[in-house]
């Protein structure tokens, strides 16, 4: 054994894989990040690194940097996202004891711009050949996952069932999490007060519902669900937190950095029966809502502030657009910057998301009053949800969404479903009962449980 990394990168016939990306999700334990067919999925893990605490994104990027310092990179394709890659996950909270993660597999397949990749990772002496790539991936797509007491798993025909369920019947049932609806809605209108008392301008509020599922979770089938269903989505996998966000934090490519601010939901269930086309009901009750509007510029002017000292340049929609999900509009901006030199060097995403986490979109302004009001009213540990999730790779491109529209996978029969909702001085705690359900809906679809 060696301490250096070693990967090799080598080109696969993306026309074997018609389905894209999610046609490689087969085992429950893949590293996903996956978009319209293309993305990344990781196989195993080859060392990992944990963090906890305010410096866990510094601390991480440092873990990184010395990693990939000295690694042997033999890289025949070059794209972002080839090479050495680490899939991340990190706690919302810097007060959380939940632990930060960069998780680096032993094997990535990529599909980008019509082409596809694999790239084995190992510290062993051994040769790295491209037959032993693509063995490798051979080997990863058809072994059994083992199960906890060593014997093989049944793989896709084991867990959720494809029939939609009832709340309270079939294979699925769902229980409230830290507080009850009404505790909740209390909690919004507690918040509504904070606001109108001048305390701050936006609060958001996150509450959790638990899913118990008899036959047991496969979480290959919801992470595939989430890909097919929410192809504008970025569907993760890391760790046992799933889910499909509309909200990218920070991608980075080159010297390009690009964001997707969303603030403003409208159900989709509000327009059935309506007049209007579902499109001119969404411009009119949300593109048209004033407290929709002041709810995404708080958002929109809290990541553009955080990001223009890392940029030389930057510009953003003047006028967000309607972003439509098959369960919610959102209004969304996008910003796009060019990263300046800073001390010698452009400024890694790990870096840039020290800075930009937590936004107002997920957390408040101002953010320390909004960050102390949330560990007052919420009553819960948000752990992962409303953090940073994706990947980065040697050359300093990366993908970070936030981690929005999903669910921790607990134990083999339980997952702990997430959803938050912008409050301002407007808001109704029964409206934003209703936004929280919206928002689940991804989830419950893709577990099966029909609400």
């Amino acid at each position: 054994m060696t301490s250096t990394l070693r990967t090799l990168t080598v080109p696969l016939d993306v026309e074997s894989s018609p389905g894209g990306l999610p046609s490689f999700l087969v085992r429950d334990d893949v590293l996903c990040w996956s978009r319209r067919e293309a993305g990344l999925v990781g196989y195993g893990e080859l060392t990992r690194f944990n963090a906890t605490g305010p410096e866990r994104f510094l601390e991480a990027d440092i873990w990184w940097r010395h990693l990939i310092l000295e690694a042997e990179i033999t890289d025949h394709v070059e794209l972002p996202g080839t090479g050495p890659v680490a899939f991340g996950s990190f706690a919302f909270s810097k007060t959380s004891p939940h632990v930060s993660r960069l998780i680096l597999p032993e094997l990535v397949v990529g599909i980008r711009d019509g082409r596809a990749w694999a790239t084995q990772l190992t510290f062993d002496d051994r040769p790295l050949t491209e037959a032993g790539v693509l063995a490798s991936v051979e080997r990863w797509l058809t072994e059994p996952e083992p199960n906890g007491d060593g014997s093989a798993a049944e793989g896709s025909d084991v867990g959720l069932s494809p029939e939609v369920v009832s709340q309270d019947g079939g294979s699925g049932h769902l229980s409230h999490g830290s507080l009850s609806e009404a505790n909740w809605m209390k909690a919004v209108a507690d918040g509504v007060e904070e606001i109108r008392a001048g305390k701050l301008e936006k609060l958001v509020l996150a509450r959790d519902v638990v899913a118990t599922l008899p036959d047991g979770v496969n979480a290959a089938e919801v992470l595939r669900q989430l890909a097919a269903r929410y192809r504008e989505c970025w569907t993760y996998g890391v760790d046992g937190l799933v889910g499909a966000t509309p909200e990218m934090l920070i991608q980075v490519e080159g010297r390009t950095a690009q964001a997707r601010v969303l603030a403003g939901t409208l159900d989709r269930r509000d327009a059935e029966g309506v007049d209007d086309s579902p499109m001119a009901y969404a411009e009119r009750v949300l593109a048209g809502s004033e407290k929709q509007r002041h709810e995404h510029e708080i958002a929109i002017d809290s990541l553009t502030r955080q990001l223009a000292p890392f940029s030389e340049a930057m510009n953003s929609h003047s006028e967000p657009f309607i972003l439509e999900l098959p369960n919610v509009w959102h209004l969304a901006s996008d910003v796009k910057a060019e990263l300046a030199d800073i001390e010698g060097h452009v400024p890694t995403c790990l870096a840039l998301i020290n800075a930009l986490h937590p936004t107002a979109a997920v957390c408040g302004t101002p953010t320390l009053v909004a960050g102390a009001l949330i560990r007052k009213l919420e009553h819960l540990d948000r752990g992962p949800y409303a953090g940073p999730v994706g990947w980065l790779d040697a050359a300093g491109n990366g993908e970070w969404g936030i981690a929005l529209r999903g669910a921790v996978i607990e134990d083999a029969n339980t997952v702990r479903l997430y959803a938050g909702c912008g409050i301002v001085e407007g808001s109704q705690p029964e409206a934003e009962l209703a936004e929280t359900w919206a928002k689940f809906r991804p989830m419950l679809e893709a577990l099966g449980i029909k609400r």
